[in-house]
């Protein structure tokens, strides 16, 4: 192995960078790992904390996340935080010993959706443990500096991790333009509806109403300031039962509700709950096709947005937390070490769900 593949040890010596490699369903393996040239705008960053992430878990089981498949070993991971070890030769705004929250998405800057500020949207999109690309459950990775957030003081390395499930909440309650006028109902209190929930309070909406099937999962949601939580069921049948006990605890319209689960229930909950020309914004990718009541819900002109990933939130999300608006601390429920004999724990328990929110690493 060459140099770039190696880390300095506590003794000063050498040992190799590892990192933890899917090589086939629920099957994690720490072994080496070959880092790409630093390059001069390139950053060298020692990973400290990494978070399980449920397209993670996606991978772990099926091999696939959506239409993203697992083809060849790939490193997983991409929730990520950690300190600045070495800088290429024209990096500017970080330096040696910076902590840094790494943005896992590099585009291609040059396409028209980059060119136009989408860049979630570009078609060579190169993202950490995203098949074919390799992650960030790593001693070490690089990175280009532009997608480095230098954290202050008071924002941990597990906070750093935060930015990139927060960010989904915050490109959500952007896109769906929430506001301190904006009475919010929340499909799914699993991590995404919970980091959409408080990226909604950060961005002000006076009232949220969060439901899920699971009842541990309202008590967390309850815990975090949801104003008022319901327990749902499964079945289709139960849904203007379900809109009218939603409505009622709004105790007035709802202007907007998220999808973070994404199944035809949940949208078509979502759907009769929203008041005449309010706004839905899907989040969850739970189906890829959906029976809907797209008509009814089109003749009362309510909106439907869609979302994929984020743009520019990491300052936004550093901000959410250093100003004490946004608290995600809370949302780490499980802790591992990077061993061998904890990877495969760790994301066994990520997709048991139950009482795990967000499992995190500790490297």
């Amino acid at each position: 192995m060459g140099q770039e593949g190696q880390v300095k040890g506590k003794d000063g010596g050498e040992e190799e960078n590892k990192a933890a490699w899917l090589l086939g369903v629920k099957t994690l393996r720490i072994q080496p790992y070959n880092l790409p040239p630093l390059g001069p705008h390139g950053v060298k960053v020692r990973m400290k904390a990494v978070g399980i992430c449920g397209s993670d878990v996606h991978h772990f089981k099926h091999m696939r996340c959506g239409n993203f498949i697992v083809k060849k070993p790939m490193v997983i991971g991409h929730e990520c935080a950690g300190i600045v070890e070495e800088i290429g030769s024209e990096v500017k705004s970080l330096q040696v010993g910076d902590r840094v929250a790494l943005e896992p998405g590099i585009s291609c800057r040059q396409c028209q959706l980059c060119k136009d500020g989408r860049y979630n949207l570009c078609r060579q999109m190169k993202f950490f443990g995203s098949p074919p690309n390799n992650g960030a459950l790593a001693n070490l990775v690089v990175h280009p500096e532009n997608l480095c957030f230098k954290l202050p003081e008071n924002v941990s390395l597990e906070e750093g991790a935060m930015c990139e499930p927060l960010s989904v909440g915050v490109h959500a309650c952007r896109r769906a333009k929430v506001s301190p006028l904006t009475r919010v109902l929340i499909m799914g209190a699993g991590p995404i509806g919970l980091v959409t929930m408080l990226a909604a309070r950060a961005f002000g909406a006076p009232k949220i109403v969060i439901v899920d099937i699971d009842d541990r999962r309202l008590s967390f949601a309850e815990g975090l300031g949801a104003d008022e939580t319901i327990q749902v069921s499964a079945d289709i049948q139960d849904v203007c039962e379900e809109v009218a006990k939603i409505q009622n605890a709004m105790g007035a319209n709802v202007d907007l509700s998220f999808d973070c689960v994404g199944f035809s229930k949940t949208m078509s909950v979502a759907l009769n709950a929203t008041r005449a020309g309010g706004k839905l914004c899907l989040v969850g990718m739970g189906q890829s096709e959906m029976t809907i009541p797209l008509t009814p819900a089109a003749a009362r002109e309510v909106d439907i947005v869609g979302i994929f990933r984020y743009t520019n939130t990491w300052p936004l999300c550093i901000e959410f937390m250093e100003s004490g608006k946004i608290d995600v601390k809370p949302l780490i429920t499980h802790r591992f070490e990077f061993k061998q004999e904890q990877v495969e724990e760790a994301f066994e328990t990520s997709a048991r769900g139950g009482n795990a929110i967000k499992v995190m690493f500790s490297l």
